[in-house]
């Protein structure tokens, strides 16, 4: 009975692990949509959407495309177009859910953070661009799995998608999660990945970015203390930071986006036992 009982254990993990090979399914605007495509013994097909090339993974004898839908996408029906080793090209469709996120609202005391100046203006610019750049990065990583740990040890102050207001004024929707912790904290990689990019920005102050592969892109902001620079890899768990209050804070914590084909979605969706 306790062979059997251990059997049964390892399957029971097995079952679980396999569950984990993916991030969950949302198909609602910032959540991911899981569109499985041809039996995994032929060549991985190159899928786009909306012009992006998308992830394609292995999972239950199928290519799946694992696709980022943008906070701005409207519900409704959506295409994915997957060309195949002999250049056929196929379409697939999924549908979008609606989704209703929550408003909040914060309390700046640096107005200049609400207001930038002139000169800001064109200092936020620059940096968008260089922003805008890293989240379109493509890298061919072959990856097996998608399992993710918290970048932080702390509170969930701020939860994804939420509909920002910063002294009553309206700002763009929150593209991440929010983690409170002390200034000093260990900051740590999620899942394995190369840096692509590190900086001081106006909002996000000190930052580092990782390139996990297949234009997934975790960005870490308010940093107080960075230690990687560009182009180290790093396995899951190695140390990239401190928490600090740099950028647009309103406490000591850090700010965790995941990017996917260009569009940023809920962090959660990788994270086991998560919502």
């Amino acid at each position: 009975m306790r062979v059997k009982s251990w059997i049964l254990f390892g399957l029971l993990l097995g079952a679980v692990a396999q569950a984990q090979d993916l991030p969950r399914a949302s198909p609602v605007p910032g959540g991911i949509a899981i569109v499985p495509m041809a039996a995994d013994s032929a060549p991985a097909p190159v899928v786009h959407f909306d012009g992006q090339r998308v992830m394609v993974l292995r999972h239950a004898g199928r290519w799946q495309a694992v696709v980022g839908l943008p906070l701005t996408l409207a519900p409704g029906p959506q295409i994915v177009q997957a060309v195949d080793s002999q250049g056929v090209t196929r379409e697939y469709s999924f549908t979008v859910q609606p989704k209703e996120y929550a408003e909040q609202r914060l309390t700046v005391t640096d107005q200049r953070m609400v207001d930038p100046s002139a000169e800001d203006l064109l200092r936020i610019e620059r940096e968008s661009e260089i922003i805008r750049q890293v989240f379109a990065a493509w890298t061919d990583t072959s990856i097996s799995s998608l399992q993710f740990g918290l970048p932080a040890r702390g509170r969930i102050s701020s939860v994804f998608g939420l509909r920002r207001f910063f002294n009553n004024e309206p700002r763009q929707p929150h593209s991440g999660i929010d983690i409170a912790a002390p200034v000093g904290t260990k900051v740590v990689a999620p899942f394995a990945g190369t840096v692509i990019e590190t900086g001081e920005y106006f909002f996000n102050g000190k930052t580092v970015f990782i390139d996990h592969g297949q234009g997934l892109i975790s960005m870490f902001n308010h940093l107080s203390h960075m230690t990687v620079e560009r182009g180290a890899r790093v396995i899951q768990g190695a140390k990239i930071g401190e928490v600090g209050m740099s950028g647009r804070v309103t406490g000591p914590h850090l700010h965790w986006s995941m990017s996917l084909n260009n569009s940023r979605v809920d962090p959660a969706l990788f994270l086991p036992g998560k919502k």
